[in-house]
C-alpha cells in the first residue's frame, strides 16, 4: 500500500485545513453546533415550572419499574404514542437545572435501562413498542442525552460534579451498547457517532475554564468517542461526511491537551496493528499495555486498519498548526469568549492557550513515536517528563503541573489520568511499572531513556527478524546504547511522503531564515519574496511556511507564554525525528534531494548558536539524533561540517555545559557528540583541499573554506574533549579517536608530504595562538572559544600530587587560560609529530591523575600509548618518549603503593598492562636504555613488580640486598609481567627483529639440527629425535632451565678446544650456544698451539768458568740493618726444630725422602742395565681432543661447587634421564610452547546480500569478486609467510612453531586469488612484535580442519599445574621466602617441592584454589576475532556466524575440538563508503567488562591508509583484555617454566653428590 498517495491526496486539494480527501463531501458540522430538533421537547413550549413539575411526576413512576428500589416489572407503556409522549417529557427532564438532580438522574436511569432493546437480551422494564423497532428509539434517546451534557451557567462546583456522574453514566452506557449490540443500523452508528461529536463539541470547542463540565468530561468523552468511533470503523465505517466532520470538530478542540494524548493513544494502537500485517512477524513488534491493544476491535480486517490508521493520523491537521495561536484560536467559541468578555480582546490572548507549546510537543512526539515504531525503534516514555521550555520552571516533584492560572486546570487531573505506554523492545513494559507514569509516546528525543543507562544492556534489543538471531546476544561494543534499527524498515522516502511535510515544518518553527526558491531569505524578506519553492513536492504553500510571526499577529501582541521560542521543544523533537528517518538509510538507497535539500537547511538552521553560547534544545536534539550523519554517504552532507564542528565545540570542551533542557544526561549527549566527531576526524586529510560548498550560496566572511582548515579544529576538539571528559565509555571513544588521528597523520605525511594549515579558521590573531611559531609557550589545544588545557609542569608532578593537579578546561579568555610548557616552537601545529607530542602528555597525565582508578579507561590509555610508540614519526626526539617511560613507570609505582583494601584483580590488570606497555615502548625505542636515568627508573620499577619493593626506597636509604628483602610482590600476575619485562630488557631491546626477521625469537636449532653438523655424524638423512637426544646430557637448572649438552665440537670448528654445545630452554625460548675454554683471546690464537717437537739441542762445546759462591737468600747490606721485634715475628726454620714434635717429624721426613732417593737411583740403574742405548728422547705428549665439557661448563658456570657439604644439590642442579618414555615428545611440546601470546583473526569478505556460509567463503577465491581495496586491506594487516617455512603461529597448531617440508601440491599458491591464498593451506598473513604474534587467515571452503591434531592437554599435569590457573595470591609465593639464596633463586616456582604440591588445594588464606576439582583449560587463549568486509552495513546483521566459524578452528579449542560459541566472539564490520572511506561496527560478548577495545571505536570512520594497523591492533587488545580478564590465564613463560617443573617431575635421575659427578666424569654418550 502506497501511503504517499495518500498523502498527496490528503494535501493536494485546496490551501485551507478543512480540505484534503474530503473536499467533495458536505460537513455536518453546522447540524452538531447548531442543535438537532429531535433534542428539543414540547414541554419547553411551556413555562419552566409547567415542564418541571409534569416531568418531576412522571419520571418518578417510570423509575419505579426499573428495579432499583424494588424488583423490575413490565412497562406499562405498550404503544408507540405512550412511549413518544413519555418520551417528550425525558428529554424536557434532561434540560432542567442541575438542582433538580433527582429528576434529572431518574430520566437518565430510563434511559439507560431503555436501550438495553438493543442488547442481546432486552430487560423485563423496556417498554414493548421499544423492543419492536430499538433502532428508531434508540435514535431518539441518543439524540435526547443531548440536553444532559449542556453546560449549565452559575453552577457551583459540587452540583457540577453530579452532572459529571451522571455524563459518565450515560457514556459507559453508550460504549458497552456499541460493544455489544449486534443489531445496530447504519442510520443508529451515524446518530451514536453525531452525538458523540456534538456533545465533545459542546463541552470541548469552548476556552478551557477551570473545573467547569467540559474540564471534568473532557477526557472521558474523548476516548469515548475514540473508542466508539474505532468500533464503527470495524462493524459499519463511517461515511465521508461524518469524517469530514470528526477532522473539522477536532481542530476546535486542539486547545485540550487531553485530545493530543488520545489521538496518540489511538494512532499508536493502530499502527502496531498496521505494522503486523504490512512487514510481517520478523518485523520489531511495537508493544503498547494491554488495554491500548484492545482498543482495536476483534476482526478489523487489515484494509479497514489501514484506513482508519490514514484518516485517524490526519484528524487534527497540520500538527504544526499547534505553535500558532491565532489558527488554534479562529473558532466559533474563541470568538464569543472575545466578545462576550468585558475587555473585547483578541481570541489568542486567552489564557487556556498557554497550554500550546506542551499540546505542540505532545503532538510532535506522537507522530515521533510512529516514525521510530516503522523504523523499528522505540523505547516506553514517562509523558509526566514531556514538558516544553515555557514551564520547565514549573514542574514540581517530577509531575508537570500546567500554569497556575485562573482558568486552566490540568486535563486531565494527574490522578484521573491513563496511563498508556508502547516499545519496540520486548519487555521494556512490564506489568510492574506504575500506569500512571507512561504514555503511548516514545522517548523524548532529547531524552535518552537507554537499556544501557538502566543498566541491563540487553533490554535494548530489538526482537528482531529471525535471520539476526545469531546475533542476538552480541551488544554494540561503541556505547552506541540506541536500539537497532529493523532491516526490513521501509525506505526514507516512505516515511518522508508520510511524515515529512509536518516535521520539516515544526523544524522550521521560529528559525530565522525561510527556504524560497533563490536560497536563504531573512526573514523580514519572506512577505515580499512569495515565490513558490522549487523544493516543494507540492503546490499547497508556497514556500516552507514560515509565516507563524503573521499568525501570531505582531510579536508585541503575543502572551509571553506564547513567544516562538516556548515551542522550542516541539521544534527539537521534530529536528531529531527527522534525524533519525535521514540516519536510517540503507547502503544504496536513494533520497529524493528535495528531502535532503529541506532536511540539511532545517539542521543548518536548529544548529545555530545563541550568543551565550547555551545548548539549546535542538541543539542537543540533533546532536543525540544524528551520531550517524557522517557515515552513510548521504549526498552533500559535508555542507553542515562547519556548522557541527560549531555545535560540538558548544558541547565537548565544556567542563560545566548549560543545558537548556534538564531532560537531556549530559553523557549521552557527549557521546553522540563524541560518535559524530569520530565520523570527521579522517575527512581533512582524506579530501584536503577540496572546498566545502558555502550553504545557500551565500559569500562567506572567512572566504572558501577547505577540508584542510578544519583540521587544526578538529584536534583541538578531540583533545579539548578528552581533557574534561569523565565519563569512562566517553574516555575511551576519544582515546580512539586520538590514536587514529595521529597514526593517519604520520602515515599520511610519510606517502606524501602533507602541507598541514598551521591556522585556525578565526581572521584575527587572538583568535589563533598556534598560530604563533614564535610564542615561548604552546597551547596544547586551543578550539575557536579559546578554550585550553592545563597539565602544569609534568616532570615535577608526583603521583601523590595528582588528584590536586588535574587540569580543567577553561572557559575565558587568555586570562584563564592555561599552558603547557613543552617545547614546540617551530612545529607545525598540526603535524604527526605535534599531535603525537599532545597525544602523550594529555594522556600520561589524565592516566595518573584521573583515569588510574578505572580499569577500562587505564586499559584504553595504556593501549593508545602502545599504539603511539609504534607509530614511525620522523621528528620523534628521545626526551619525549623517555618522558613517556617515565609517566609509565611512576604509574606502576603509584598502582603498586595502593593501600592494600584497593588491590584488587582490575588493579593488577592494569599494573600488567602498563607493564606491557613499558615494553612496546622500549623494543620500538631501544636508545632509551642508554640514557643512564631511564634504564635505572625502568629496572626499578621491574625490582618492585618481582620483589615487591625497591632496594632502595628513598633516597638517602641505606640499599637493601636481594638477599635481605622479603618476596612479596603486588600479585604473581604482576610478578610474572615484570619477569616477562626484564627479559624483553635483556634479550630484545636493541636486538629485535632479529636479522631472521620477527616470526622467532628463539634459536631454530634443535637437536636433530646440531647432531647433523658434528664431526661424529656418519651422515645420511635418517635421524630421529629419539637417536639425537641419546647423544645429549640433560640438566634443569634453577627448576626452571633445561640445558642440552652436547660434548662435540661442531663440523665447522677445527679447533681441538674444549668444546660443549648448549641447548638452553627456558621460559622465554630455546638458545643455542657453542662455547670453547680458550687461554687465548681469539685474535691471538692464530699460531698452533703445539709446535712439532724441535729435537735435542746441539751440545756446545766450551765449558763456562765455575765460581764458587755462597748461596744467600737476601742481599748482604740486610745483615747490616739493625733488626726490631717484627723481623723477629717470623720464625727461623732452625728455630723451629727446638720443638720436639717438630723436631721429629722433620726427622721422619728426611729418612722418607732418603729412602725414596735410594729407591729411584736403583730403579735407575736397573734401567740403564736393561737398555743398551741411553735414554729415549723426551717427546711433549699429544694434544688431548676429548674433554669432559659438560662437566667444565658445570663447573666453570658455578652449577657445580666442590664445597659442597651436604653432598645435595639438587636445588640448583638435576639430571635429567633420557632413556625414559615420553622424554622426547615432552621435550616437542615444551618446544611448541611459544613465548608469544598467540591470537588468530578471521578474515570474510561479504558481498550484499549473501546469507550463507558458502556464498562468503567462496568469494575470496577470485579477484574479481572482491574490492581491490581489500585485497589493499589484507596487505596492510601483515606480511605474507609461507606456513611450511614459518617458525612462528600460522594460526593452526597442527603447522605452527616448525619448519616442513610441503609437497608440490601444497606449495602451489592460488593466482589471481581475492584473499584465499591466505586460508592457511600454504599461506597466511602475519604480524609478531616482541611479546605477541598475530595470525590473519582468510578462509576459504576448503580450509576447514577437520580431525586436526589439537593441543596436547597433557602438556599440563594435573599435580603441577594446579595453582597455574587461578590468579596466585601473595600469600601462595611466601613459601620461597624463608629459604636459604642458595637453595632458591626468587624467579622460581618451586611448583615441584612436596609442601607446595600438598598444600595446592587450599591454602591459610583461604583465597580459593581451583586445582584440585577444575579442569585445565586451553594453555592459550582461544579469542574469536572475525573481520568481515562487507558491501552493504545492512549484512552485518544477518551474518551465519554459526557456519562460519566451523572454518575457523585453530587447533587451541582443547580436546573436544567443539566449535566455540558464536555469542563468544569479537566482530570487526568494515563496510566500505562512496567516499573511499570505511565505517566500523564492533560487536562482542554482551556483559564483558573489558570488551571496549582501542583503538577502533564502534561507529568509527578510518581512512584506507590507516585501516590494517588500527584493525591489527583492535584486534590485539581485545585478545589482550580477554586474556586480563581471565582469571585462569598463564602468561607463555610461566606455561613454560611448569613445562620445564614437570620434566624435572617426570624425568629426574635421582642421584647423590658423587653419583652426579661420577655421571659427569664418564664418557659422553656415543
Amino acid at each position: 500500500m502506497n501511503l504517499g498517495v495518500f498523502n498527496r491526496v490528503n494535501y493536494n486539494a485546496k490551501e485551507s485545513e478543512s480540505g484534503g480527501m474530503y473536499s467533495e463531501w458536505a460537513s455536518l458540522t453546522s447540524l452538531i453546533q447548531n442543535g438537532n430538533e429531535e433534542s428539543q421537547s414540547v414541554l419547553g413550549k411551556f413555562p419552566m415550572g409547567s415542564g418541571k413539575e409534569v416531568a418531576m411526576a412522571v419520571v418518578k413512576q417510570l423509575a419505579a419499574n426499573l428495579g432499583f428500589a424494588q424488583a423490575a416489572e413490565p412497562s406499562p407503556l405498550t404503544t408507540d404514542r405512550e412511549v413518544q409522549w413519555c418520551m417528550e417529557v425525558i428529554c424536557f427532564g434532561m434540560s432542567l437545572p442541575l438542582n433538580e438532580h433527582d429528576t434529572i438522574r431518574d430520566c437518565v436511569h430510563v434511559y439507560c435501562e431503555w436501550l438495553s432493546a438493543l442488547h442481546p437480551v432486552p430487560k423485563v422494564s423496556v417498554p414493548r413498542p421499544v423492543c419492536e423497532d430499538p433502532n428508531l428509539y434508540a435514535r431518539k434517546m441518543i439524540c435526547h442525552f443531548h440536553n444532559l451534557f449542556v453546560p449549565r451557567k452559575g453552577e457551583g462546583a459540587d452540583t457540577i460534579n453530579r452532572q459529571a456522574v451522571l455524563c459518565h453514566r450515560v457514556l459507559r452506557t453508550l460504549q458497552h451498547l456499541a460493544q455489544v449490540s449486534t443489531s445496530l443500523t447504519r442510520e443508529t452508528w451515524e446518530a451514536l457517532l453525531l452525538f458523540l461529536l456534538a456533545i465533545n463539541d459542546t463541552l470541548l470547542a469552548p476556552p478551557t475554564i477551570k473545573d467547569d463540565v467540559g474540564d471534568q468530561l473532557c477526557e472521558r468523552v474523548l476516548s469515548v468517542l475514540f473508542e466508539v468511533w474505532l468500533l464503527a470503523c470495524a462493524r459499519c465505517f463511517p461515511s465521508p461526511p461524518l469524517w469530514k466532520t470528526f477532522r473539522e470538530t477536532c481542530m476546535n478542540w486542539r486547545h485540550r491537551i487531553a485530545l493530543i494524548e488520545q489521538w496518540n493513544r489511538v494512532n499508536l494502537a493502530l499502527t502496531a496493528r498496521l505494522l503486523e500485517f504490512m512487514y510481517g512477524p520478523s518485523f520489531p513488534e511495537l508493544k503498547i499495555p494491554e488495554e491500548d491493544a484492545q482498543l482495536i476491535p476483534v476482526g478489523m480486517s487489515n484494509d479497514c486498519i489501514a484506513q482508519s490508521w490514514f484518516r485517524f493520523l490526519h484528524c487534527l491537521g497540520n500538527p504544526a498548526n499547534l505553535c500558532r495561536p491565532a489558527v488554534v484560536s479562529q473558532t466559533q467559541k474563541f470568538l464569543q469568549f472575545a466578545i462576550t468578555s468585558e475587555n473585547v480582546i483578541d481570541p489568542c490572548q486567552h489564557p487556556c492557550l498557554a497550554a500550546l507549546p506542551l499540546i505542540f510537543l505532545k503532538a510532535i512526539k506522537g507522530i515521533a513515536g510512529q516514525v521510530d515504531a516503522f523504523l523499528g525503534i522505540a523505547q516506553p516514555y514517562s509523558w509526566e517528563e514531556c514538558s516544553s521550555s515555557s514551564d520547565r520552571d514549573k514542574k514540581e516533584s517530577g509531575v508537570f503541573s500546567h500554569p497556575t492560572s485562573a482558568t486552566h486546570s490540568p486535563t486531565p487531573p494527574p490522578q484521573r489520568r491513563l496511563a498508556k505506554s508502547f516499545s519496540v523492545a520486548p519487555s521494556a513494559v512490564t506489568k510492574g511499572i506504575p500506569k500512571a507514569s507512561l504514555i503511548g509516546l516514545t522517548s523524548s528525543r532529547t531524552t535518552s531513556v537507554s537499556a544501557a543507562s538502566s543498566g541491563n544492556p540487553s533490554s535494548a534489543l530489538n526482537s528482531g527478524p529471525s535471520s539476526a538471531s545469531s546475533l542476538s546476544s552480541m551488544v554494540s561494543l561503541g556505547g552506541d546504547s540506541r536500539p537497532p534499527l529493523a532491516p526490513a524498515r521501509p525506505k526514507c522516502n516512505s516515511i518522508l511522503h508520510m511524515f515529512g511535510e509536518w516535521l520539516f515544518e515544526a523544524a522550521h518553527i521560529g528559525s530565522e531564515v525561510v527556504y524560497y526558491g533563490k536560497g536563504p531569505v531573512q526573514r523580514n524578506e519572506a512577505s515580499v519574496n512569495k515565490r513558490p519553492s522549487s523544493l516543494q513536492l507540492d503546490s499547497r504553500k508556497a514556500s516552507l511556511s514560515l509565516s507563524q510571526p503573521g499568525s501570531l499577529t505582531d510579536e508585541a501582541d503575543i502572551p509571553p507564554a506564547l513567544t516562538i521560542d516556548k515551542y522550542e521543544a516541539g521544534r527539537a523533537e521534530a529536528l531529531g525525528a527527522l534525524c533519525c528517518i535521514f540516519c536510517a538509510k540503507k547502503t544504496g538507497e536513494e533520497i529524493l534531494p528535495v528531502y535532503l535539500a529541506r532536511f540539511y537547511l532545517a539542521l543548518q538552521q536548529g544548529l545555530h548558536i545563541n550568543e551565550n553560547r547555551e545548548c539549546s534544545e535542538t541543539l542537543a536534539s540533533i546532536l543525540l539524533n544524528s551520531a550517524d550523519l557522517f557515515r552513510l554517504d548521504l549526498d552533500g552532507v559535508q555542507v553542515l561540517l562547519p556548522h557541527f564542528i560549531d555545535a560540538l565545540e558548544i558541547v565537548l570542551p565544556e567542563k560545566e555545559l548549560k543545558l537548556k533542557s534538564p531532560s537531556v544526561l549530559k553523557t549521552e549527549l557527549r557521546r553522540a557528540s563524541i560518535h559524530l566527531l569520530l565520523s570527521m576526524l579522517v575527512l581533512p586529510l582524506h579530501f584536503q583541499n577540496l572546498t566545502i560548498k558555502e550553504f545557500g550560496g551565500g559569500s562567506s566572511e572567512r572566504g572558501p573554506l577547505t577540508f584542510a582548515q578544519l583540521k587544526p579544529r578538529l584536534m583541538n576538539l578531540l583533545i579539548n574533549a578528552l581533557q574534561v571528559e569523565s565519563d569512562p565509555q566517553n574516555a575511551q571513544m576519544l582515546l580512539g579517536g586520538l590514536l587514529l588521528s595521529v597514526q593517519d597523520s604520520a602515515i599520511a605525511e610519510e606517502v606524501e608530504p602533507v602541507t598541514q594549515p598551521d591556522t585556525c579558521l578565526g581572521s584575527d590573531s587572538t583568535s589563533n595562538i598556534l598560530s604563533s611559531a614564535s610564542d615561548t609557550i604552546s597551547s596544547l589545544s586551543l578550539p575557536s572559544d579559546y578554550r585550553s588545557v592545563s597539565l602544569g609542569g609534568m616532570d615535577d608532578v608526583s603521583p601523590e600530587t595528582q588528584d590536586q593537579s588535574d587540569g580543567t578546561a577553561s572557559a575565558g579568555a587568555f586570562g584563564n587560560m592555561m599552558f603547557i610548557d613543552f617545547p614546540m616552537i617551530g612545529l607545525n601545529k598540526n603535524s604527526a609529530h605535534a599531535l603525537f607530542v599532545r597525544a602523550t602528555y594529555l594522556v600520561c597525565h589524565r592516566l595518573i591523575s584521573s583515569w588510574k582508578t578505572d580499569l577500562n579507561v587505564s586499559l584504553a590509555a595504556l593501549e593508545l600509548l602502545a599504539g603511539l610508540a609504534r607509530i614511525h614519526i620522523r621528528e620523534t626526539d628521545a626526551l619525549e618518549c623517555k618522558r613517556a617511560v617515565k609517566w609509565l613507570c611512576d604509574y606502576i609505582v603509584y598502582q603498586c603503593s595502593r593501600p592494600p583494601p584497593a588491590h584488587s584483580k582490575d588493579l593488577h590488570s592494569t599494573i600488567v598492562a602498563a607493564f606491557q606497555c613499558a615494553a612496546v615502548w622500549l623494543v620500538a625505542h631501544p636508545y632509551l636504555l642508554e640514557d643512564k636515568e631511564c634504564l635505572t627508573t625502568v629496572l626499578e620499577v621491574v625490582e618492585l613488580g618481582i620483589s615487591g619493593s625497591k632496594s632502595q626506597r628513598k633516597p638517602g636509604e641505606p640499599i637493601r640486598m636481594k638477599d635481605e628483602k622479603e618476596l612479596k610482590p603486588a600479585s604473581m600476575r604482576v610478578r610474572d609481567a615484570a619477569e616477562a619485562l626484564l627479559t624483553i630488557i635483556l634479550e630484545q631491546v636493541g636486538y629485535f627483529p632479529s636479522p631472521c626477521g620477527a616470526e622467532s625469537l628463539w634459536s631454530l636449532l634443535d637437536e636433530v639440527a646440531l647432531l647433523r653438523h658434528c664431526n661424529s655424524w656418519p651422515g645420511g638423512d635418517h635421524l630421529s629425535r629419539e637417536m639425537a637426544v641419546d647423544r645429549f646430557r640433560y640438566f634443569v637448572v634453577e627448576n626452571s632451565t633445561v640445558l642440552a649438552l652436547l660434548e662435540e665440537p661442531l663440523g665447522n670448528d677445527q679447533d681441538p678446544q674444549p668444546t660443549v654445545t648448549v641447548l638452553i630452554r627456558g621460559p622465554f625460548g630455546r638458545h643455542a650456544w657453542t662455547m670453547q675454554l680458550r687461554h687465548l683471546p681469539r685474535h691471538k690464537s692464530g699460531t698452533k698451539y703445539h709446535a712439532p717437537n724441535p729435537g735435542r739441542p746441539v751440545p756446545m762445546a766450551d765449558v763456562g768458568v765455575s765460581h764458587d759462591v755462597k748461596h744467600r737468600y737476601f742481599p748482604e747490606n740486610v745483615d747490616r740493618i739493625p733488626q726490631c721485634k717484627v723481623d723477629r715475628s717470623i720464625p727461623s726454620m732452625e728455630s723451629l726444630l727446638m720443638d720436639p714434635n717438630v723436631a721429629a717429624e722433620h726427622a721422619h721426613l728426611s729418612q722418607l725422602v732418603e729412602q725414596q732417593t735410594a729407591l729411584e737411583t736403583a730403579a735407575g740403574q736397573q734401567r740403564c742395565k736393561e737398555t743398551d742405548g741411553p735414554f729415549p728422547e723426551c717427546t711433549p705428549p699429544p694434544a688431548c681432543h676429548e674433554f669432559q665439557t659438560a662437566r667444565l661448563f658445570l663447573s666453570h658456570f658455578g652449577f657445580l661447587s666442590l664445597d659442597a657439604a651436604s653432598g645435595n644439590v639438587g636445588s640448583r642442579l638435576t639430571a635429567l634421564n633420557t632413556s625414559l618414555d615420553g622424554f622426547c615428545h615432552d621435550l616437542e611440546v615444551l618446544d611448541n610452547m611459544s613465548s608469544r601470546t598467540c591470537d588468530t583473526v578471521h578474515v570474510f569478505y561479504v558481498r550484499a546480500g549473501q546469507k550463507t556460509a558458502e556464498e562468503i567463503l567462496s568469494n575470496v577465491q577470485s579477484e574479481s569478486t572482491v574490492s581491490p581495496h581489500f585485497l589493499e586491506f589484507l596487505q596492510s594487516l601483515g606480511w605474507s609467510v609461507n606456513v611450511f617455512q614459518h617458525p612462528g603461529w600460522t594460526g593452526h597448531i597442527s603447522t605452527s612453531w616448525k619448519v616442513t617440508q610441503p609437497t608440490s601440491e601444497q606449495a602451489r599458491a592460488p593466482s589471481n586469488h581475492g584473499g584465499s591464498a591466505y586460508n592457511g593451506d600454504s599461506q597466511v598473513l602475519y604480524w609478531a612484535d616482541a611479546s605477541s604474534e598475530i595470525a590473519f587467515v582468510v578462509p576459504t571452503q576448503c580450509s576447514e580442519h577437520d580431525v586436526s591434531p589439537q593441543f596436547d592437554s597433557s602438556s599440563e599435569s594435573t599435580n603441577v599445574s594446579g595453582q597455574g590457573w587461578f590468579e596466585r595470591s601473595i600469600s601462595e609465593s611466601t613459601g620461597n621466602v624463608g629459604r636459604s639464596t642458595e637453595k632458591t633463586r626468587t624467579l622460581s616456582l618451586d611448583l615441584d617441592k612436596p609442601s607446595a604440591l600438598s598444600s595446592a588445594g587450599t591454602n591459610g588464606s583461604g583465597r580459593r584454589h581451583a586445582g584440585a576439582v577444575r579442569h585445565s583449560p586451553p594453555p592459550h587463549s582461544n579469542t574469536k576475532v572475525l573481520v568481515f568486509w562487507t558491501e552493504s552495513f545492512e549484512d552485518q546483521l544477518q551474518f551465519p556466524l554459526a557456519d562460519l566459524l566451523r572454518a575457523t578452528t585453530t587447533g587451541l579449542e582443547g580436546g573436544s575440538g567443539r566449535v566455540p560459541d558464536e555469542r563468544d566472539c569479537f566482530l570487526i564490520c568494515l563496510h566500505a563508503l562512496a567516499s573511499g572511506l570505511l565505517r566500523v561496527k564492533l560487536q562482542g560478548p554482551a556483559g564483558g567488562r573489558t570488551s571496549l577495545a582501542t583503538p577502533l571505536v564502534d561507529g568509527m570512520v578510518v581512512s584506507r591508509r590507516a585501516l590494517g594497523s588500527m584493525v591489527r591492533q583492535t584486534a590485539l587488545n581485545m585478545c589482550r583484555r580477554r586474556r586480563l580478564d581471565n582469571d585462569s590465564y598463564q602468561p607463555p613463560h610461566l606455561r613454560r617454566r611448569i613445562k620445564v617443573q614437570e620434566l624435572v617431575q617426570k624425568y629426574r635421575c635421582q642421584l647423590s653428590y658423587p653419583e652426579l659427578l661420577t655421571y659427569l666424569f664418564s664418557d659422553p654418550p656415543t
